[in-house]
């Protein structure tokens, strides 16, 4: 017996790390919550267990980040232009963010430090043969498949609700098994009638019937059967003979047929029934509707008169009714604009009445036709689920789930009661289930350990379900949480690895690719084979030609991989695309993030402060994450050094740059505090580690520094970094670089960070608990913070 061997190449990972041990680690990402804490602060930071096997990555430094991808970034809501049915919204400063209330947010990034040794990534095969090995695997394999396969690869039914009252009879075509099955001798008797192609229309009606009844193999085989198609042909000739409900019969009769959708008598059925359409009843037209759904066939000429017909008869339709038609809505991917009003005023008239299946069916309607709705309604919908979870089906839960994504609405209670009922329940629970729960919390920018611990921990078995986009959707949620499971070595292997199963989707969908590797990049992963695909020049022609705007995704993940990976030799961006990405970002920053009120106030205090605007420089250090940056230097004895001679956001400046601060504004920017605690306090206990901030509570400023308005002696020449210089990167930051009512850190925001501590900057932190109430204070007040944030001594021990 011959014997074959089988080797195969295992994809190449590096990964970032700032620290070898464990405790630094820990140290950096903060001490773990408890439980209890967990639920009496749903937002707060969570760490989970520390895996002790290792992986080999590029160093980056300590890492977390919070990003969404441009094919995920457009609001879909309003006005906004819809990009991706299941996507999440853009997070960041620069561009409109999803998820809650809360305001946007900017691409964050991570910490730096000093880039760790290169670890291997995968797990090294044991003694056993290679033989052997796929001997098992295969056998370990199949027997998976069967147990999973059911589970785990299902599609849920949507019209699961329908079953839950007996008025959708009548408005719904039944696709089961017939009761009594037709023996297979009448149905070839019935054929061999057709011959003449005599009959009367209820003849044929009849005929029609009786082999829908047929066993389901013969069925499949009558499509191919010239007599079949001549009693299709039979029908189409006497198509205007048939009364209504004989012509709803043939159609009905179709379904179990397995009429393919582009069939000639579809075709003619279409056109009868668009031309009768406003002699029929909203009861036939909803059931021709449910019956076209069922055939796969896209009809949008009678949709538009179904859509119409019920606008004129919007009083009539009962709850059943206006559920299926909302339904048929959804299933057609169309938005009436002219239904939007009369379908909230209906929604809330009948919220009490509504099943919980029906509640998803709806939510699901309109998530699929991307129709708008009211926070108002949401929060309704969401108010009656959060007190009835535990009695709503999974199916029907995650429906809600997408909807309130689609409206980015926050909603306490129900995010509180979805983190007790969920967990249990994600075992059972199909892939593309867990995806949109997992995406929901992404989006949301809501923290809770024991949900992502639970998709953590069930996905690497399921992994092999993923579609491109479900991978990616997963690593993007959980880079953007900067959430690393005790698992974290077998969930990430296992999704890089269907990332490469599926690397011939990318070349139709090159936006999951790099949704995937910025969410494996805000948590220090950088797959060196699927990135060096997504630098190539003619997959960047790919992603420039895709109806997403990827432009600023690829710059992120570019830029990084320069920053983070110096052993890195794959394909890059070239330099003419970096500077086209970096002029586009910048001009979006000088009209939107640059002028904002607590930016430009902290930057007029620190032009006060040390001297002058050429010892401040409002600008984004690193483009690439499209947040800014407060930049200052020192010299090693804590003297300001002037820098900034032609910054042209500064050279535009109005002398008077003090910011009109209304009582609406500053509700605005500080709504989503926890508590009522000054910022003194809620500084000692920010999530930001201190190392990040660059102070140490308790510790007075440094005796010499310059007092406001004071001038400096130092007189270096600009752009020049002399040794023993501390390079300042002010972080005014805002409550959306955070987990939803919580002070951890998204993860863009975290990559950032550890990016500007790697080129060298000490990262100080102005966090919004902190800035925020000061707006409204005293100039002196404000000075005085920000005096002790510049000099603070522990920063000047940092020059070497």
């Amino acid at each position: 017996m011959a014997t074959v061997l089988m080797c195969r190449r295992l994809p190449r990972l590096s990964r970032v790390t700032a620290f070898s041990t464990t405790a630094k680690r820990k140290a950096e990402r903060g001490s773990s919550k408890s439980k209890k804490e967990k639920r009496d602060k749903p937002g707060a930071a969570k760490t989970g267990t520390q895996s002790g096997a290792t992986i080999q990555l590029l160093k980056p430094q300590d890492y977390r980040v919070l990003y969404n991808p441009a094919a995920y970034a457009k609001g879909r809501a309003g006005s906004q232009q819809h990009v991706d049915r299941d996507g999440s919204q853009a997070l960041g400063d620069t561009f409109t963010g999803p998820g809650t209330t809360q305001a946007l947010q900017t691409f964050p990034t991570a910490s730096s430090r000093a880039l760790a040794p290169v670890r291997n990534a995968l797990p090294k095969p044991k003694s056993s043969t290679l033989l052997e090995q796929t001997v098992l695997a295969s056998l370990d394999k199949e027997e998976a498949e069967k147990e999973k396969r059911e589970v785990h690869n299902s599609k849920e039914d949507p019209r699961t609700f329908q079953k839950g009252r007996p008025e959708y009879r009548p408005l719904t075509c039944d696709s089961a098994e017939p009761a009594q099955t037709l023996p297979a001798e009448e149905g070839d008797s019935i054929l061999q009638s057709v011959a003449g192609c005599e009959g009367s229309p209820g003849i044929l009606t009849d005929y029609f019937l009786k082999l829908s009844r047929l066993p389901a193999e013969r069925r499949a085989a009558l499509v191919s059967d010239p007599r079949f198609s001549a009693l299709c042909h039979c029908a189409v000739t006497a198509i205007r003979l048939f009364s209504t409900p004989d012509l709803i019969q043939i159609l009905k009769a179709c379904v179990p047929l397995a009429v393919p959708a582009s069939h000639p008598l579809l075709n003619a059925c279409e056109a009868e029934f668009c031309r009768r359409a406003w002699d029929m009843g909203l009861e036939q037209l909803l059931l021709v509707a449910d019956c076209w759904r069922c055939l796969d066939r896209s009809v949008p000429s009678y949709l538009g008169i179904l859509f119409s017909y019920a606008n004129l008869h919007w009083k009539d339709l009962t709850l059943p009714q206006f559920v299926q038609l909302l339904y048929i809505i959804g299933e057609g991917r169309r938005s009436p604009a002219d239904l939007v009003q009369k379908v909230e005023s209906t929604i809330l008239k009948h919220m009490d009445a509504f099943t919980l299946e029906e509640l998803g069916a709806i939510c699901l309607g309109l998530f699929k036709s991307l129709s708008g709705i009211s926070e108002h309604v949401m929060r309704r919908i969401a108010d009656r689920v959060s007190l009835q979870m535990e009695d709503m089906s999974t199916y029907a839960l995650v429906n809600v789930l997408k909807m309130l994504r689609y409206t980015r609405m926050d909603h306490l209670p129900l995010m509180r009661e979805l983190g007790r009922v969920i967990p249990a329940r994600i075992p059972a629970t199909n892939i593309q289930g867990i995806m949109h729960i997992t995406l929901t919390y992404s989006s949301l920018h809501f923290f809770d350990e024991d949900v992502l611990a639970a998709v953590a921990t069930s996905l690497p078995s399921k992994v092999s379900y993923c579609r491109s986009k479900d991978a990616a959707k997963f690593l993007w949620s959980f880079g953007c949480l900067d959430y690393e499971p005790p698992n974290e070595e077998e969930f990430y292997s296992s999704l890089i690895k269907q990332l490469h199963a599926k690397l011939h989707e990318f070349s139709k969908f090159p936006e999951h690719l790099l949704t995937a590797l910025l969410g494996l990049a805000f948590v220090k992963r950088f797959p060196e084979e699927l990135i060096d695909l997504a630098l190539r020049e003619e997959f960047v022609q790919k992603t420039r030609g895709s109806k997403y705007e990827l432009n600023k995704d690829l710059f992120t993940l570019g830029k990084s991989v320069e920053i983070e990976c110096p052993t890195y030799r794959g394909s890059r961006l070239t330099p003419q695309l970096c500077q086209e990405f970096t002029e586009m970002v910048s001009g979006f920053a000088e009209r939107e993030i640059y002028v904002r009120p607590e930016i430009v106030e902290a930057t007029s205090l620190l032009e006060s402060m040390l001297g002058g605007p050429e010892y401040v420089k409002n600008h984004m250090i690193l483009p690439h994450t499209r947040s800014s940056d407060l930049e200052v230097r020192l010299a090693a004895d804590g003297r300001p050094i002037p820098f900034n001679f032609k910054d042209p956001v500064t050279a535009r400046k109005l002398k008077d740059v003090g910011v009109s601060l209304t009582d609406d504004l500053m509700s605005q920017l500080i709504q989503g505090r926890a508590d009522n605690q000054s910022p003194t306090e809620v500084g000692n206990e920010a999530r930001i580690p201190r190392q990040e901030r660059g102070d140490t509570t308790g510790t007075p400023c440094l005796g010499g520094a310059l007092s406001a308005g004071a001038t400096s002696q130092a007189e270096p020449k600009p752009g020049l970094w002399q040794p023993g210089q501390v390079r300042l990167a002010l972080q005014v930051s805002n409550r959306n670089h955070f987990c939803y009512s919580s002070r951890r850190l998204l993860g863009l925001h975290c990559l950032k960070r550890r990016q500007l501590r790697l080129l060298g900057y000490v990262v100080v932190e102005i966090p919004f608990w902190e800035w925020f109430p000061l707006l409204k204070r005293t100039r002196s007040e404000k000075l005085s913070y920000l005096h002790y944030k510049v000099f603070c001594p522990a920063l000047l021990t940092r020059a070497g």
